[in-house]
């Protein structure tokens, strides 16, 4: 009798296991656990992290590229007249399309604008 005993406690061990399971997963499924407030605080953390990176980028860029965008000094009088050469002056549709894209430069007395790290200071 003690053999038959063992023999039929594995298949009951194992669908009583099968059972639990379910129920902890139906369980956990109807009452989910509060978000831990350390995930939330290390998920903010690599937010700023990540954003000081990012404005580090982008000051080093207009660190660099600046100039290109600061507007021409004004031409000299009896110097090279301004503009392009006769050679790279853009086709009548690329002028249109250029004229288009600068309009913010066509207002007077209205420079581009400077980036947030440096409007702060």
């Amino acid at each position: 009798m003690g053999d038959v005993l063992l023999a039929l406690s594995i298949p009951v061990l194992v669908f009583g296991s099968g059972i639990y399971a379910a129920c902890d997963c139906w369980w956990r499924r109807r009452h989910p656990a509060p978000p831990s407030p350390y995930t939330h605080r290390a998920a903010r953390l690599a937010e700023q992290e990540m954003l000081l990176l990012a404005e580090e980028i982008v000051d080093e860029a207009h660190a660099a590229l600046g100039p290109l965008y600061e507007a021409p000094a004004a031409p000299r009088p009896g110097g090279p007249p301004a503009g392009p050469p006769a050679g790279l002056k853009p086709e009548p549709s690329q002028a249109s399309q250029a004229s288009r894209s600068s309009r913010s430069d066509a207002t007077p007395g209205r420079g581009p604008s400077r980036p947030a790290a440096a409007r702060r200071r």
